[in-house]
């Protein structure tokens, strides 16, 4: 069985398991639990980090209950707690893997870039009161389109591979908000907020546009940053080569 689920991140150290702590993956398998009876393991396409939201997670697990999707979205649904939501269900093949099959992910973070604060959006917008220049920050943007080593963008030495693929990088305006939105097969731990960190020092004038094409070529870890907030990310879809419900 393959969900979409769609969670506020703010009082979950994350989606992955940890024991002792409030987890995203833990709300789930024990709402599966309290449906079918059934004791299983949920597997995410993408590990989002505490405190980030998602609107597009796909997860998957076994199950031998025989309910209609539409069963395991209200069953599951009720017995979640109200920052977390399942979307859509789908039963796929027994040997469909949710994250080897995915082939990109897509991420979003929201800059509330106004002189005030805004109470209603400090659980999802980072706040960042000083003018940013979104144009110089959406050209420094565009450097990390293409096949990189992002090895300067994460902050530890990691002994797999650093190479992403990224297939869209950009940042707009709207209105109040600067949002940067980025596409890539897959990211490392902390890589989107490291990239945001950097983008914002371009947009306050203290860094030049060809930082980021430095940082690429450095392939040296911790050098990227400082390391924006996790409130103002979020997972915004998992995509496949096959529709979900196609599968």
């Amino acid at each position: 069985m393959v969900l979409v689920v769609e969670y506020e991140g703010t009082r979950y150290c994350g989606f992955q398991y940890q024991a002792g702590v409030a987890t995203v993956q833990d709300e789930l398998e024990q709402a599966i639990l309290k449906l079918t009876g059934e004791c299983v393991r949920v597997i995410g396409a993408s590990r989002t980090d505490s405190g980030v939201h998602a609107r597009g997670q796909v997860v998957s697990f076994r199950t031998r209950a025989a309910y209609a999707p539409g069963v395991f979205v209200r069953g599951l649904n009720h017995y979640l707690p109200d920052d977390i939501a399942v979307r859509e269900a789908y039963r796929v093949g027994a040997g469909f893997k949710v994250r080897g099959e995915a082939v990109s992910r897509e991420y979003q973070y929201q800059i509330l870039n106004a002189p005030v604060r805004s109470p209603l959006t400090r659980s999802h917008a980072h706040h960042v009161p000083q003018p940013l220049d979104a144009e110089a920050m959406d050209q420094a943007a565009r450097d990390l389109c293409g096949r990189h080593d992002f090895a300067s963008f994460v902050s530890f030495e990691m002994k797999r591979s650093t190479v992403r693929t990224v297939s869209h990088a950009s940042v707009t305006r709207e209105g109040e908000y600067v949002v940067f939105r980025m596409v890539a097969n897959s990211f490392l731990p902390h890589q989107v907020r490291n990239i945001v960190g950097v983008l914002v020092q371009i947009g306050l004038g203290k860094l030049g546009k060809g930082h980021v094409r430095r940082l690429l070529d450095a392939r040296k870890p911790g050098l990227a940053g400082p390391t924006a907030p996790p409130h103002g990310l979020s997972l915004m879809r998992v995509n496949y080569a096959c529709p979900l419900g196609a599968m």
